[in-house]
């Protein structure tokens, strides 16, 4: 379709800021125990997660149960984004000052400006409105739920459980290790402010949070970055207010004990996907433009077979994408691979 611009305002980017604080990690830590579907998965083995559940007091066990039957570590996170709360107790008392409504209205998600005003009447109990929420928000696996779940429960029961599994978490699994665990978040923290001033804000996403392309959208004026050790190798995202939230994985570099020949995350992979005669022929093709798999099959004068094979291996490192059946080089991801280079080879040893 032919569009007739008749306007002078350019398509603005976002501002991307950065927070760390050990709260987030206690949050998103039990976000992860709670997660029986993602545990498999996570960098430390299910044994670790099963072992540690089995160590914690009971009370602890029958919030973190509460918090598996209701998805409560959501409410935890649309919380800790009130303020930059420097310790628990700053957090606790915060949350004993909210009345009833400005409790449930801060947990219910955030779903669209379009739809503030029915999240407003859902927090006071409004049926029609909590229906609608829940209508809205239907795409999400677990939203439709856990909005009756804050809606229709006793408000003080939530503020009880919501202080009381955050607390525990701290005491009984963070406290132990929490120099270490903030030593990597500062530790990370740092080389992701350092990144930033080189970077435009789109490709320090992509960057940081290892290949995330999130490009600009209506009402959305900031990318908030909050490291996390306890979901890697998972990015977690969000929305607020104005708001992109991305709970990123900390890099390899980062992790404790520090090791000065900890490579950056994918890019050995990724200068292995380029170590092929074929793939960097398939480079160039598509850097002139997006191509389909015939095309690039004609081109290269080589089986479909083949083709995939080396396509597969430029995607896993995360050099390509496919997008509406064509293929598309992330050309952005090679001169982040020439930062990530130069960042190791500044190590110190």
């Amino acid at each position: 379709m032919d569009v007739i611009h008749s306007t002078v305002r350019k398509r603005k980017t976002y501002e991307v800021v950065i927070h760390r604080s050990i709260l987030w990690e206690c949050a998103l830590g039990i976000a992860a125990i709670t997660n029986d579907r993602l545990l498999h998965t996570l960098d430390k083995p299910t044994s670790y997660w099963t072992k540690l559940r089995s160590s914690l007091s009971q009370e602890l066990q029958d919030n973190l149960n509460l918090v598996q039957k209701n998805n409560s570590w959501k409410a935890l996170l649309q919380l800790l984004h009130r303020k930059n709360y420097n310790d628990m107790k700053e957090f606790v008392d915060d949350l004993q000052t909210l009345s009833e409504v400005e409790l449930k209205f801060t947990c219910l998600p955030f779903i669209g400006e379009e739809y503030q005003a029915v999240r407003e009447l859902a927090s006071i109990g409004d049926k029609k409105a909590c229906s609608e929420l829940r209508e809205a928000s239907a795409e999400n696996p677990f939203f439709p739920d856990y909005i009756t779940f804050i809606t229709t429960g006793d408000a003080s029961q939530l503020r009880q459980h919501l202080i009381a599994v955050l607390s525990q978490w701290y005491e009984q699994v963070i406290k132990e290790n929490v120099e270490e665990v903030e030593q990597i978040l500062e530790t990370d923290y740092e080389a992701k402010v350092k990144m930033k001033e080189q970077l435009s804000p789109e490709t320090f996403v992509q960057w940081a949070t290892g290949g995330i392309q999130y490009k600009p959208e209506p009402q959305v004026f900031t990318v908030l970055l909050i490291p996390q050790t306890c979901y890697r190798p998972w990015n977690i995202e969000a929305d607020l207010e104005g708001i992109k939230v991305f709970y990123y994985p900390v890099a390899n570099a980062s992790m404790l004990p520090a090791d000065p020949f900890m490579l950056p995350d994918f890019l050995v992979q990724k200068y292995k996907a380029l170590g092929d005669d074929v793939r960097m022929k398939m480079v160039k093709i598509l850097h002139d433009r997006d191509r389909s798999l015939q095309e690039i099959t004609e081109l290269l004068e080589l089986g479909k077979s083949t083709v995939h094979h080396h396509l597969k291996m430029l995607r896993s490192a995360k050099l390509v994408t496919v997008k509406e059946s064509k293929y598309t080089l992330e050309k952005e991801a090679f001169p982040l691979m020439a930062k990530d280079l130069e960042a190791f080879l500044q190590r110190p040893v």
